[in-house]
């Protein structure tokens, strides 16, 4: 009869996880659950747009099924808060997919916070707004660990290096410019928004963050009605006036409306025009009627 032979002690047979590097202490149970299970991280920054990139991963889903797990942790009422993996959830829920693999990380509400963002960052494309608000999650959650003075106070005034490199590391952004980031989150909505939409820049948004949410509201409607928006020197120039208590809708006006005197260079292309000219018109001759025609139309009209 045949012996059955056991491993030695010392050798064990190492599962999937052991075989990959994965830690599984550190990423917990990789499971297979229901997506109606599965709820957004609260205030999660980042935003799921049905965009060309979502479009790539429906795709993707709907050919080879969610190939990293979603990670999560449990929740207080049930179901699991999703840390990372939003877009993936979106995709499989436009798939039609019932349930998806999720990877349970048992972490503290600061933890989480961190490996959210953290996670996040990672992405290719990342709106002002989206780093914005991340990185004040990110230094909220440190500060609550004790590596940082309170937040509020450290917004205005002493920022701890060591803090505010360790918010930024994971991207590569120096203290200075988490701050900056941070310091976009004092913007209005709309004005945020235009930061995204590449209206405002981002320079100039952070010097008008210092002025006041009033202030704000009157410096969007002076955007609006004269269609321009502040350069960096006359940011610079609209904090100085809210420091000195003069910041009206006057002068906004007044120092915003250098922005609408442009110069144009209007081109009108060589195959326009010479459907209006036989080609043995001079351009000489051209040009002189051209103008002549531009100086009779503003005759008639009063002016242009």
């Amino acid at each position: 009869m045949a012996v059955k032979k056991t491993l030695p002690e010392r050798v064990q047979l190492k599962n999937l996880d052991s075989l990959f590097g994965i830690n599984q202490e550190q990423t917990g149970q990789v499971l297979e659950v229901s997506i109606r299970d599965l709820f957004p991280f609260q205030n999660h920054p980042f935003k799921v747009l049905d965009d060309d990139k979502m479009l790539q991963t429906v795709d993707s889903i709907r050919e080879n099924g969610i190939l990293v797990p979603i990670m999560v942790r449990n929740r207080l009422k049930g179901g699991y808060e999703v840390i990372s993996g939003h877009r993936r959830k979106h995709a499989a829920e436009i798939v039609g997919l019932e349930t998806v693999p999720v990877i349970i990380r048992d972490l503290t509400d600061d933890e989480a916070v961190i490996a959210m963002v953290d996670a996040n960052l990672q992405r290719e494309e990342i709106l002002p707004s989206e780093k914005a608000y991340a990185y004040k999650m990110k230094l909220d959650a440190l500060s609550h660990q004790g590596k940082k003075e309170d937040l509020a106070a450290s917004t205005q005034v002493g920022w701890k290096s060591e803090t505010a490199n360790k918010v930024g590391e994971t991207v590569g952004d120096s203290k200075n410019q988490v701050r900056r980031y941070i310091r976009l989150t004092e913007l209005l909505p709309e004005l945020l928004e235009m930061v995204d939409n590449k209206k405002l820049k981002f320079n100039p948004a952070v010097e008008i963050s210092y002025i006041s949410p009033n202030e704000q509201c009157l410096l969007l409607e002076v955007i609006k009605v004269d269609n321009v928006v502040p350069s960096l020197a006359q940011a610079h120039q609209i904090k100085k006036l809210s420091q000195e208590k003069s910041c009206t809708k006057e002068a906004l006006h007044a120092l915003l409306s250098v922005a609408s005197i442009k110069e144009r260079n209007v081109v009108i292309k060589h195959e326009v025009i010479m459907q209006y000219f036989p080609a043995e018109v001079s351009d000489a001759e051209i040009e002189s009627l051209i103008v002549r025609l531009l100086e009779d139309y503003r005759k008639k009209h009063g002016g242009i």
